[in-house]
């Protein structure tokens, strides 16, 4: 028996076909093979089409049935992984309204906070765990206020999973998890927040069905089912955010359990069985995928925008031709601190662990005689890192200490210089797994569709295949304080 996931990504997507039996891969595409576009018609804005999301999401499917390594007709079940917080609208045809305001995306970002203040700022992080800062709710009341027209005509408002589930099933749901990194789940009523709707003025009905995150969001159209080779009638039994996602393909499901990734944004994520938040909003908390209301599981969340963003902004204004292997190897060749080349990764909209502002991504100490290639590829993953250990300060302060965090090796963590950076610059032990996010939607649906008893079971053949851990955090620390002082200085001269 085989099962699908399906990833969307901001960069790709990718779509991975899991035998349910052995969990392992049988074959893996994605699309395209650069980076999609990014629409920015201001500064700070950033929207893409979801249109553009489908359309990916078929070819790398079909990519995957060329490979002829499966028979399509033995899928069993579809899971799908997205990008957070995005913002999606539909009329009561189902057709799109508007590009999607997308996570990194930061023109609400005024509006969340005056919701903030005027609900009040310890009923907000009582309730909903967070500020409605910059996340989905404040992206619609931006269109209630600034696009009327459209916002008249929206049926349902969605995350960009809810988008392709519609797409595959013509069925729209949602789930506690997803209300919730949309900030609109109100975690001590158990349903969605009435703060949120009354200040904002939306009306309930906007909303989609609720189902568990591992149910029934609907069944494969048989009009769709023809065009992509597959079996009419395959249901969709899991939909998550892309970052409960990629805990839930490390299997971190539990509390003290973390995970984190190094795409296009970075995130850390851990899980805990507490209402817990940080009174500054600078980490977020949501429901993780296997929350229950008697079983709380919430997940902490620490991201930084400017990752695989700036090192793919790096690629293309210092290494043109290169391959990102390529430019791997070529950091090695600079010495550990970079001959004090600094750089800070903050270039990709507002940045929540920095109170919402957006101070830019910066180079500092250019040397013109000594500094070369190798010395900007170097520093950009050594500013990450450094940028990883600052947000998880942020997180032991709220009591979120791991003793070892679980990645994917994939984006940055391909990188073996960025992985010893990272655990250096932190002192915290990764283990690797050679999984990632359209694996674990893959699984994901295989629990959602009862072909799993369990969670557990979807991992039990799930084995770290390298353990990375700290050398050098001595030297690691001085480059890291150095680095602090630069970003404090940074902040300091914004306020």
């Amino acid at each position: 028996m085989l099962l699908l996931g399906i990833d969307i990504g901001t960069s790709s997507v990718k779509v991975s076909v899991v035998d349910a039996a052995s969990q392992n891969i049988v074959a893996s595409a994605q699309y395209p093979d650069e980076e999609s576009p990014i629409k920015a018609l201001h500064p700070g804005w950033a929207e893409q089409s979801p249109q553009m999301w489908w359309d990916q999401a078929q070819t790398a499917l079909q990519r995957c049935h060329a490979k002829a390594l499966y028979n399509p007709q033995h899928i069993a079940a579809i899971g799908i992984a997205y990008q957070m917080h995005g913002l999606v609208l539909v009329d009561k045809d189902q057709n799109v309204l508007r590009d999607s305001i997308i996570w990194c995306d930061s023109r609400a970002v005024e509006i969340g906070d005056k919701a903030f203040a005027a609900i009040g700022e310890e009923k907000c992080l009582s309730h909903l765990l967070n500020s409605p800062g910059n996340f989905t709710a404040a992206k619609l009341a931006w269109v209630k206020e600034n696009e009327p027209d459209i916002y008249s005509k929206i049926d349902k408002i969605m995350l960009p999973g809810d988008y392709i589930a519609m797409k595959l099933t013509g069925d729209i749901t949602t789930s506690v998890s997803a209300l919730s990194e949309g900030v609109f789940f109100d975690f001590k009523t158990n349903g969605i927040s009435k703060e949120i709707i009354n200040y904002f003025g939306f009306d309930e009905s906007l909303f989609p069905v609720i189902n568990p995150v591992f149910s029934a969001h609907g069944q494969l159209l048989s009009s769709v089912a023809g065009k992509l080779n597959l079996k009419a009638g395959i249901p969709v039994t899991y939909k998550s955010g892309d970052q409960p996602n990629n805990a839930l393909s490390l299997n971190v499901l539990n509390p003290d359990e973390v995970a984190a990734t190094a795409g296009t944004s970075g995130v850390i994520y851990g899980v805990s069985d507490q209402l817990t938040y940080d009174q500054e909003s600078r980490i977020n908390t949501f429901a993780h995928v296997n929350y229950t209301r008697e079983q709380k599981r919430l997940g902490v969340l620490l991201c930084i925008n400017g990752t695989g963003s700036l090192y793919r902004w790096a690629k293309h204004n210092f290494g043109a031709g290169l391959s990102y292997t390529q430019l791997n190897a070529e950091a090695t060749k600079a010495p550990v601190g970079s001959d004090g080349l600094r750089i800070l990764p903050f270039g990709n909209g507002a940045e929540r662990m920095l109170n919402n502002k957006q101070i830019g991504a910066h180079i500092q100490n250019i040397d013109l005689n000594l500094h070369t290639q190798a010395h900007i590829f170097r520093a950009v993953q050594e500013g990450i890192a450094c940028a990883f250990r600052y947000g998880l300060d942020i997180m032991r302060g709220n009591g979120m200490n791991p003793t070892v965090i679980r990645a994917g090796k994939s984006n940055l963590f391909l990188s073996e210089l960025f992985t010893e950076t990272f655990v250096n610059a932190t002192g915290v032990p990764v283990e690797l797994y050679n999984n990632d996010g359209s694996v674990g939607a893959a699984l994901g649906a295989g629990i959602g569709a009862g072909i799993f008893a369990s969670p557990a079971e979807a991992f039990s053949n799930a084995k770290a295949i390298q353990l990375i851990e700290p050398t050098s955090t001595q030297q690691f620390e001085s480059i890291y304080q150095e680095w602090k002082e630069l970003l404090e200085a940074k902040i300091k001269n914004q306020n």
